[in-house]
């Protein structure tokens, strides 16, 4: 799929086969929760049909010759049973230049399997050939590992009795679907014990619930199946959990520039408005999203993880177990645990993490998200950062040769890293701690690091901002009020955005950086509901009158009552304590709160909503509904 103009997308709504406007440029859906389940499966099944039709017109060229159709175009077409010839064709000449990696694999599987009653024989050969004859790149990521062993194992099943001279790889089908079966069984081992690498990212969401469908939908082995229906319901759980609106806040191990700062521009958002129905799609369905849609008929949210997303009820606080991204080198532990921590309101949201290194490039470790009744355009989230950017780190990570890090990632998706006035990465040298809406992020960068500042972000869509004699910073953003404490005196100067992953010229979006050039500084904080004051100057008032003490040598300490009445005393290199009582991260569950609850190792998760229970068991391999409450 490819990006598309305003007057694309016009075009598009003109066709025979679409005349509703895409949902990504129409108006917000409703909120309204929708309690009949047979009415909420209907309205999934229009948004998967929505996307199919769209799919369906949306050539190259807009003209209806096959010769320009891309892999999705041909699947939809299928599906619509369109020109089924002329799309076999097109295989045909698609195949004769296959591509390799994990993003050529799972579009080319979900056409075999969708094409393999309708394309010709003589296309589906060519489909068969070109996993004989192209070698398949596995990649480097976690993501990339999921992909590439899910459409192998897939593809096998397909031909399951070839021997290994039809394969790329030289393996047999037997033993192919054996290697993938053992990779994806230790993954989901993994992901249902500690944690997943990859944790709510904001794009890559797609790279394991597409995969993973594929799996529920395609696998003739009942226990892979299974084994992708768990995952997917582990992996939507966990986004109705953390969602505002169905829009993802909080920590996430991979972003980017354009999400970290406007949420919801997100492939994840394109999830949301397919199972949640709560917000608009991304975008021409976030490009890569709309192959969910091509098997979308095979998975049904269930009711509670539904009722998590758009039925919430109070405040809640939640709590969950990750860990960092596979270490090879200058480090004694394979990966490290994350400790995530979200704060949930009608208002707004609070999320982090405990700081420190988790994905060197795309990590996002805390924010302050508010609501907005329509999210598209709104940079609707504040935080701050070390812009750490060092090849020991990304040697740290990375298997390769050390000599082109840090230089060459620019060029390569992230042009942003090496810069040093980013808005997203994480760094060894920040610590942070969460007290439900109130956050405290703490820095002790070495001497002689390349970019010795703290960034803060403060959107466009701030209002009232206000530099208090106190030195607190008050703004109010959507119904939430904030309240900004640096630590260092700071600068103002303009962010300037990355347009996009390759892009290498940057625009003024608006909004502007607090810049605080010290070695030892910090930030504070505190969110509140309008609701909860008066007004704006009685929240600044409120806030003043908090008892607050600091000091920045020999490292940063902060002790603080926040606007809960919580006494928080944190200082650099030490666990946090709360109300006189140390922080134990190591008594810390794989998830707890109110819906979601699973002990660490456990491969157990229990989902809850009202009378609502789920229980997923990754060790049984059993998904049981039952009575809240139920042992």
């Amino acid at each position: 799929m490819k990006h598309l103009s305003l007057f694309a997308c016009l075009l598009l709504c003109a066709l025979p086969s679409l005349r509703a406007q895409p949902s990504f440029s129409g108006p917000m859906p409703s909120r309204e929760v929708i309690a009949d389940p047979a009415e909420r499966r209907k309205a999934y099944h229009a948004r998967l049909n929505e996307v199919i039709d769209w799919v369906a017109g949306d050539t190259k060229y807009r003209t209806d010759d096959p010769a320009n159709f891309d892999i999705a175009e041909v699947i939809a077409r299928l599906i619509r049973r369109q020109d089924v010839e002329g799309c076999s064709r097109r295989v045909i000449e698609l195949m004769r230049q296959p591509g390799t990696g994990p993003f050529w694999m799972f579009p080319t599987v979900c056409l075999a399997y969708t094409g393999r009653d309708l394309l010709s024989p003589e296309a589906q050969a060519s489909i068969r050939a070109a996993w004989r004859t192209s070698r398949q790149i596995r990649g480097d990521t976690e993501n990339h590992f999921v992909m590439y062993y899910v459409s192998l194992y897939l593809m096998n099943e397909l031909y399951p009795d070839d021997a290994g001279d039809q394969w790329y790889t030289g393996l047999s089908s037997a033993e192919n679907r054996a290697e993938a079966k053992a990779y994806l069984t230790h993954w989901m081992d993994l992901a249902t014990t500690v944690g997943q690498g990859e944790f709510n990212p904001t794009h890559y969401i797609g790279e394991y619930a597409i995969p993973l469908l594929f799996l529920k939908a395609w696998a003739r082995d009942p226990e892979m199946s299974k084994r992708g229906h768990i995952m997917l319901d582990w992996l939507f759980a966990e986004l109705a959990e953390t969602s505002l609106q169905g829009v993802l806040r909080g920590p996430s191990a991979r972003t980017d520039e354009g999400s970290v700062i406007e949420r919801w521009n997100g492939m994840v958002s394109h999830f949301s408005w397919l199972l949640f129905g709560n917000t608009p799609p991304p975008a021409a369905y976030a490009i890569w999203g709309v192959y969910f849609s091509f098997a979308g008929t095979a998975y049904e949210l269930p009711e509670v993880i539904y009722r998590i997303a758009v039925d919430r009820n109070g405040d809640y606080e939640h709590r969950d177990h990750k860990r960092t991204r596979r270490r090879w080198r200058f480090s004694d532990v394979e990966w490290a645990p994350i400790y995530k921590t979200s704060y949930m309101r009608t208002d707004y949201a609070v999320g982090s993490y405990q700081g420190g290194l988790a994905d060197p490039i795309q990590t996002h470790v805390w924010d302050v998200t508010w609501a907005e009744p329509d999210p598209r355009g709104k940079h609707n989230t504040m935080f701050s950062l070390h812009p750490h950017a060092s090849g020991r780190v990304m040697q740290t990570y990375f298997a390769t040769y050390p000599e082109p890090m840090v230089n060459a990632v620019t060029f390569e998706g992230k042009p942003s890293y090496n810069s040093p006035d980013k808005v997203m990465g994480c760094s060894p040298y920040e610590q942070v701690f969460q007290s439900l809406d109130t956050v405290i992020a703490l820095y002790d960068i070495a001497r002689g690091e390349r970019f010795p500042q703290i960034n803060g972000f403060f959107s466009k869509d701030l209002k009232d901002v206000t530099e208090d004699a106190s030195g607190w910073i008050f703004a109010r953003g959507g119904n939430a009020y904030l309240a900004y404490r640096p630590l260092a005196p700071y600068r103002w100067i303009p962010y300037l955005h990355f347009n996009s992953g390759w892009a290498k010229q940057r625009r003024d979006l608006g909004g502007r950086l607090l810049v605080s050039e010290h070695l030892k500084n910090g930030t504070i904080v505190q969110a509140a509901s309008v609701s909860e004051f008066a007004s704006f100057e009685a929240f600044q008032a409120a806030m003043r009158a908090l008892p607050l003490t600091f000091t920045l040598d020999p490292v940063p300490s902060v002790k603080l009552k926040t606007l809960r009445g919580k006494t928080v005393s944190f200082t650099y290199g030490k666990p946090p304590v709360l109300d006189g009582k140390p922080v134990n991260y190591a008594a810390w569950k794989l998830f707890e709160s109110p819906h979601l609850n699973a002990e660490l190792h456990s491969r157990r998760l229990v989902i809850t909503h009202g009378s609502l229970r789920r229980t997923l068991d990754a060790a049984a391999l059993t998904l049981t509904d039952g009575p809240a409450g139920a042992p």
